[in-house]
């Protein structure tokens, strides 16, 4: 199974990496302007149309007052048709930061749900992992922070970056994770129990997980 790639409404730069047959596209609100400069067309399009603007036939409307962001409507979607790995353009660099922590919570809520999502931006990536680890490659390079989500982060381990950490522990109240490095090395970031908000360079690309 492919992923579900969500097209959220704030800026949008390229692709992070080839959008394959098998993956299921969901235009969310605005984010339709950015799927239709690629030539691309969404099997859903869905959201209240504030930002877009109009609604497009065929779309699934929703009202203004709702719960959900567009960009959560959309991973609602995507996790009822079984779909478990996210990308989520347009999802960072926008005009609004109350999106953009709403979207941090989005990543959380995948992560609850044994699911796992990428917020992407023009120079940043952006994920949950929760009660496991991410393994980056040898050669990136850049800026890389991590912060605890919720209760206090157990057993985070911090290996082959310039601040190593072992078996420590992370809490919401304190930034002890911000600006560690990549050094080249092979690195990887783990946590025994808990939610970890990681923070990267785009150009070091996707980790693997486990």
């Amino acid at each position: 199974m492919g992923a579900c790639v969500i097209f959220c409404a704030a800026a949008f730069d390229a692709l992070a990496r080839p959008v394959e047959p098998e993956d299921y596209i969901i235009a969310a609100d605005g984010g339709l302007r950015h799927i239709q400069a690629l030539g691309l067309t969404p099997r859903e399009t869905l959201g209240d149309f504030d930002s877009l603007g109009y609604t497009p036939s065929g779309a699934k409307v929703f009202p203004v007052e709702k719960d959900d962001t567009d960009s959560m409507l959309a991973v609602r979607r995507g996790l009822a048709l079984g779909y478990r790995e996210f990308l989520l353009y347009g999802s960072l660099d926008g005009p609004r930061l109350d999106h953009t922590v709403a979207n941090f919570q989005t990543l959380q809520f995948l992560a609850d749900r044994d699911a796992y999502g990428y917020l992407i931006g023009k120079d940043t990536l952006v994920t949950v992992v929760k009660n496991g680890c991410l393994q980056f490659p040898a050669g990136c390079s850049g800026t890389i922070s991590v912060f605890c989500l919720g209760t206090p982060a157990q057993g985070v381990t911090e290996r082959g970056l310039y601040y190593p950490l072992e078996d420590g522990v992370l809490t919401s109240g304190f930034p002890l994770g911000a600006s560690n490095h990549f050094t080249g090395e092979e690195a990887s970031i783990s946590v025994k129990e808990g939610s970890l908000l990681v923070l990267w360079e785009r150009k070091a690309g996707f980790p693997a997980r486990r």
